[in-house]
């Protein structure tokens, strides 16, 4: 007596996969696009998409490269210059992890934050000397003061 899923699956696993591999070799079987041609597909609608949406609003955009748009413009003096936007598909690290766009995000303004910080402590950090200095030439052109006095 045969079982349920010997009944139902005549086939067994590894029959099944020989079979498959046999008609995959023949091209009878449909491939899944690999991950790269995916990503090239993916980052070709994107530059379609922010293409379209710069258009739409009147700018000249120039396709520069696969994953490229230059834009045409003036900038405050009048000279002409170009805004170059680049687009691209991150695949992750070597090491298999992959992309985390939040926590780069995240990483982002914490760098940011640490930025102002620092740039905050080191505009005090002058005022401070600039008030030194201020006092130190003070003193100096009052003991000088004082000892032409002297004289």
């Amino acid at each position: 007596m045969t079982s349920k899923s010997t009944e139902k699956y005549p086939l067994t696993f590894p029959e099944i996969r020989g079979i498959i591999s046999h008609q995959i070799k023949k091209g009878r079987v449909p491939m899944a696009d690999s991950q790269r041609k995916l990503n090239e597909a993916l980052r070709a609608r994107y530059v379609d998409r922010v293409k379209s949406l710069l258009e739409s609003v009147d700018d000249e955009v120039l396709v520069v490269g696969s994953n490229e748009l230059a834009v045409p413009c003036v900038d405050g003096n009048g000279n002409e210059t170009f805004v170059v936007i680049t687009l691209k598909v991150p695949t992750g690290t070597r090491e298999g992890e992959a992309y985390d766009g939040y926590s780069a995000a995240t990483d982002y303004a914490f760098k940011l934050t640490e930025k102002a910080k620092k740039a905050e402590a080191a505009k005090a950090a002058k005022a401070k000397k600039i008030e030194r200095d201020k006092a130190a030439r003070e003193a100096k052109a009052k003991a000088k003061a004082e000892k032409e006095k002297a004289e």
